[in-house]
């Protein structure tokens, strides 16, 4: 079902679609994560990415999306987003990689990404990780029923402000996800709150803030798909798929449901998906 303003409104049915989507993705990335090591290549990884995928009995989302030629987006040190996996590049200590990684089962999507350092990293480089992904989870918290859409992007840009001087990218924003991977609305990663649509059980987005640790300009590589920062600085990518639920926000890409990412910020949240099925369809129609 749609809502007037396009936003597509999942049934309890297909939101746990959604979930079996969202689970391979997060095994997927935490496989991927294990595997990130100085010497490996990205186009490893994105081989290992579409061996889970395809073993889950799932369909990679990214692959020919829009000619797109890999299963993941690996995207080391400067690149923002939309990295190709190559064999030619290879990990180095102190390196940092994001991977964006989905998943289509039943024709339902889950889109995630996490970025990680190889081997040891730089401080300011750990920090801007956790800058990072804790304005994720800021955002996230957000995602109830009947706030409205720019709380999310308001709880995000106030954390990444109040953290340091970290550059927001604007040009690449989260968006709405379920039978489709880009769908209404676009979730920028900042701007005032209380405006857009009101959020409803029902919907779901992807949140992904990213921050760079200079300034927020960004080009396009020749090869039209890899983002990077302007002036070289490395930058950090992290991601959810989120389900507005009557309980709360349900994070379909967490194997936990997201008990463990908002216990982390300090705002614990009733919706708890274990690694299996976490809500049941009774808790869902409630």
């Amino acid at each position: 079902m749609r809502a007037k303003s396009g936003i597509e409104i999942k049934t309890p049915e297909q939101i746990l679609s959604m979930r079996k989507a969202g689970l391979v993705v997060a095994r997927t990335l935490e496989v991927l994560r294990a595997a990130v090591t100085p010497g490996i290549s990205t186009a490893d990884l994105d081989e290992l990415a579409e061996r889970e995928i395809r073993g889950a009995g799932a369909t990679p989302s990214f692959k020919g999306y829009h000619g797109y030629p890999a299963s993941i987006c690996t995207s080391v040190n400067e690149v923002i987003v939309h990295g190709i996996p190559r064999p030619d590049r290879v990990l180095r200590e102190s390196d940092i990689i994001s991977i964006d990684c989905g998943a289509i089962v039943d024709g339902w999507h889950g889109d995630a990404a996490l970025t990680v350092g190889v081997g040891e990293i730089a401080p300011e480089l750990t920090r801007l990780l956790e800058v990072c992904e804790s304005a994720l989870w800021r955002g996230l918290a957000q995602a109830q029923a009947g706030r409205r859409l720019t709380d999310i992007s308001h709880a995000v840009e106030a954390s990444v402000r109040g953290a340091g001087p970290y550059g927001i990218i604007e040009e690449y924003v989260g968006h709405g996800i379920g039978s489709a991977m880009h769908m209404e609305p676009p979730v920028p990663n900042y701007g005032r709150p209380g405006r857009g649509p009101r959020l409803a059980e029902g919907m779901a987005v992807a949140v992904e803030p990213m921050i760079v640790l200079g300034r927020a300009e960004t080009e396009v590589l020749d090869d039209e798909w890899t983002v990077v920062s302007a002036d070289g600085s490395r930058a950090a990518h992290f991601e959810h798929t989120v389900a507005i639920t009557p309980d709360g926000p349900w994070v379909l890409t967490a194997q936990d449901g997201g008990a463990a990412g908002f216990s982390a910020i300090g705002q614990p949240m009733v919706a708890r998906g274990g690694p299996e099925d976490a809500l049941s369809e009774e808790r869902l129609r409630r």
